[in-house]
């Protein structure tokens, strides 16, 4: 009970640092009503789940062998697995005599020199526990004699160089013959005098390394176990819970570590017994405890088990209806779950869930039944799991079970000691969230070694009981990299913190304070699906994207000041075409953005939104109606026109962000200069826009403009557009027409073709001028109409005549459009006399 009270203290504020840390990042959920494996209705839930598993014949207890964590004395599943791919392991190569030969065999060999199995294994530990020798019955094997020893050896025929070059010698191949003719022969045990170990055949069995001929110790591998299963051999244990051997390992292993001086043992005795023909160190990737960091070992003992077996068929039908992001993490879950045998559930620690059955004293008898189960799930589900280690016995039992179990000498039955294992407390976690017996959550979001983990044992768990997945998406992400590419880990002390992302380190100038947007910003450029680098280039770089987003945001806000949507509104078909024309864009970008998101597709969000700013609102839009915004009348129609244009501009462009950077976003909705009081973004809605807005002729008059105005604008490198006017000659036609909608007159310095062409004066004429003033410059091109799909379609040549503007530069506006340095320019004269 200390223990359970210490790790539930630390799981309380270990929960607490992650929400605050949640909440300062922006996380939106319902914080007070959070659920937690370790409260009582949650337990209760799990228990009666497990039954219901249990009572479908699911959930069985066996003799097995096991992933097993000597270091923390308990069971562990593959999830818990992590692997270390520096492990040093010391193999060996050894010889277990021909005992009996098959009859095969026996015609091939003269019966008098002895013939030996070569073996090589990892685990020279384990070869007391052998029980048999396994080959591959459709593979070529041969007898080889060794030149250095005269020794004969059984080996895989295409081993033979390999394995000569390894012992230092040759081999002479006497004779070749196939696996299947080893069946019916024995070997002798090479420590163990008298014990027999059968020649067996076996699927696992390759000769990709190794000899050919495998060592098998059912008690220390899960394949193994499949052949002693398959062949009725022993499956004997004689190593304890903390990975020593015991007594029946003999006197000379007895109390040793089997990873350690255990093995030194063993590969002395192989020694003694002229069985070790070569040892040698092996560097390889081997399963360690992922909390205490130390190696495992395999090992039976009694544990229960989930059936996958008989689940698999129906979870795997479950998957076709989930979506995967990305769609590749469907075929890697699927692979994951086919090659899972089993799922061991049980685990010797004091802190978890306890797995609700009674063993009897003296029997291998367990007592559990849905009287016994029901009874403790509602004591736990009033006052938690604890209760199960603080109830006297006789309180866990129901009065009616009680009665049949009490004896002479009191109870006959007493709690087991095993807790669930915790992908089993996770794994039922759909059943608190989404407790319904059709529904399934929209979304289960974690790393891709969550496969094999939290993914699986939900998907086992709610197939198992309820028949479908518990999600309806499965999005999987991959892991941050240093900035080099190197792992991070908080073991090679190279993680980079959250918090000092956001707040800064101890020393500002080398660690500087980010903020929350620019980890969020990080996080959806990002293609997360895969791994991703994260160091200061990488967070600079997104807090310059965000600081270009600003600037744009600053320059909206500015310019809708004084401008109130519900009077100052201009119809859609009355404004200015260029504002109509990006209300266009605008419609396209809101579509767009909105099924990136429905596919979770944050990176191309954050690329159409730079895209947006920099390139059609910063490098265009904005620099060609800071005229009509700074020098028209405040309530002119032409400002009105483009002032709505920019609130929706805004409106769109923040709603747009607002998942990724919600902090931004929220500022810039506390400073709207219309509205009433301040309103939370995300309590008003998504992104709204208009049908009305979508005019795909439109494109074709602004983009012909543009190109005009390219033509122009590459023709004075550095100037200003204004020290100039243009005269635009198209030849009567499409285009023509289609250039007349932004200039109606002949000459204008203020009509829409002119404010696109940023020149102080424009002209538009069907045929070229008979005259042209010196210093002008021509500039041809055509331009190529495109409408209703291809059905329009009409290529109109066109000239630039590109002139030094012949008037002074009005004080106001800028544009050379006054009669003298120190008088107005008409336009400007007569917003001024008008205010």
């Amino acid at each position: 009970m200390e223990i359970r009270e210490k790790a539930r203290t630390f799981a309380k504020a270990a929960i607490e640092k992650q929400k605050s840390a949640f909440i300062r990042w922006g996380i939106m959920a319902d914080w007070n009503n959070c659920y937690y494996t370790f409260d009582g209705k949650y337990e209760a839930r799990q228990l009666r789940i497990f039954y219901q598993m249990y009572d479908k014949g699911l959930v069985y207890r066996s003799y097995k062998p096991v992933f097993w964590s000597p270091s923390s004395r308990t069971a562990l599943a593959e999830a818990e697995l992590e692997y270390n791919p520096e492990h040093t392991s010391r193999s060996v190569y050894m010889k277990f005599p021909l005992r009996a030969p098959s009859p095969k065999l026996a015609s091939l060999l003269d019966g008098a020199t002895p013939v030996s199995v070569l073996v090589w294994t990892t685990q020279p530990w384990t070869v007391p526990a052998n029980q048999a020798v396994c080959y591959a019955p459709q593979s070529r094997y041969a007898v080889v004699k060794c030149s250095t020893s005269g020794d004969r050896y059984i080996v895989a025929a295409d081993k033979g160089p390999s394995l000569a070059s390894a012992l230092d010698t040759t081999f002479e191949v006497i004779s070749t013959f196939s696996g299947e003719d080893l069946e019916g022969g024995a070997c002798s045990h090479p420590l163990v005098p008298g014990k027999v170990s059968p020649l067996l055949p076996a699927t696992h069995v390759t000769v990709a390394k190794g000899t050919g001929l495998v060592h098998t110790a059912p008690a220390h591998g899960m394949e193994d176990y499949g052949v002693a299963a398959q062949h009725s051999l022993p499956v004997d244990c004689s190593v304890d819970e903390g990975g020593l051997f015991t007594a029946a390992a003999g006197p000379e292993l007895e109390s040793k570590a089997v990873l350690e001086e255990g093995t030194d043992e063993v590969i002395k005795m192989l020694q003694s017994v002229k069985s070790l023909l070569k040892e040698e160190t092996l560097i390889h990737s081997y399963p360690y405890d992922w909390r205490a960091k130390k190696p495992v070992i395999v090992r039976a003992s009694k544990q229960w088990f989930v059936k996958i077996s008989d689940i698999k068929p129906a979870a795997q039908e479950a998957l076709k209806a989930v979506k995967f992001i990305p769609g590749a993490a469907l075929n890697a879950m699927t692979d994951v779950l086919e090659r899972r045998p089993y799922w061991c559930i049980s685990r010797q620690r004091a802190w978890g869930v306890p797995i609700p059955v009674f063993h009897h004293r003296a029997r291998d008898e367990c007592l559990i039944n849905s009287q016994t189960v029901e009874h403790v799930a509602k004591l736990v589900e009033q006052h938690g799991s604890d209760v199960w280690w603080t109830l006297p016995p006789e309180q866990l039992l129901p009065k009616e079970v009680l009665s049949q179990v009490s004896g002479p000498d009191g109870l006959e039955y007493l709690p087991g000691q095993d807790i669930l294992d915790i992908w089993f407390d996770s794994g039922t976690s759909w059943s608190c969230v989404i407790p319904g017996a059709d529904q399934r959550a929209d979304l289960y979001l974690e790393g891709k070694d969550q496969l094999g983990g939290w993914f699986q044992s939900s998907l086992l768990t709610s197939v198992a009981t309820r028949g479908k997945a518990p999600f309806k998406t499965v999005m999987v992400h991959g892991f941050t990299l240093g900035e080099r590419g190197e792992k991070m880990s908080k073991s090679l002390g190279n993680a980079l913190d959250p918090d000092v992302v956001i707040n800064g380190g101890q020393d500002q100038s080398a660690e500087p304070p980010y903020g929350v947007d620019v980890l969020r910003w990080w996080v959806a450029a990002s293609n997360v699906f895969t791994e991703v680098t994260l160091g200061p280039c990488v967070l600079s770089a997104a807090r310059d994207d965000i600081n270009k987003l600003r600037n744009t945001l600053r320059f909206l806000l500015g310019n809708v000041a004084g401008f109130a949507p519900d009077t100052d509104s201009v119809p859609v078909d009355r404004m200015h075409v260029i504002d109509q024309y990006m209300l266009h864009l605008l419609q396209g970008l809101a579509s767009k953005v909105t099924d990136a998101y429905k596919q979770y597709d944050f990176g191309k969000v954050v690329r159409l939104l730079q895209a947006f700013y920099t390139r059609e609102l910063s490098g265009f839009y904005f620099s060609i109606i800071k005229d009509r915004l700074y020098c028209e009348k405040e309530d002119d129609p032409k400002r009105r026109s483009c002032q709505m244009a920019l609130a929706q501009i805004l409106d769109v462009l923040v709603r747009a962000f607002a998942p990724i950077l919600p902090h931004l976003a929220e500022e810039v909705f506390q400073h709207l200069p219309y509205g009433s009081e301040p309103e939370s973004v995300f309590r008003t809605g998504w992104i709204g826009t208009s049908s009305v807005w979508k005019k795909p002729g439109l494109e074709e008059a602004v983009e012909g403009a543009c190109a005009m105005r390219d033509s122009f604008l590459g023709s004075i490198p550095g100037r200003n557009a204004a020290e100039y006017e243009v005269a635009i000659v198209v030849e009567p036609g499409l285009l023509f027409e289609i250039m007349e909608m932004l200039q109606a007159e002949e000459t204008s310095s203020t009509s829409q073709l002119s404010e696109l062409m940023m020149a102080s004066r424009c002209t538009l004429l069907a045929q070229e001028p008979r005259q042209r003033p010196a210093g002008t410059t021509e500039l041809a091109g055509t331009f190529l109409i495109n409408l209703e799909g291809g059905d329009i379609r009409e290529e109109s040549s066109y000239k630039v005549l590109v002139t030094p503007a012949t008037q002074e530069k009005c004080p106001r506006c800028w544009k050379y459009t006054a009669e003298s340095p120190d008088t107005l320019c008409p336009r400007c004269a007569e917003v001024v006399g008008g205010v």
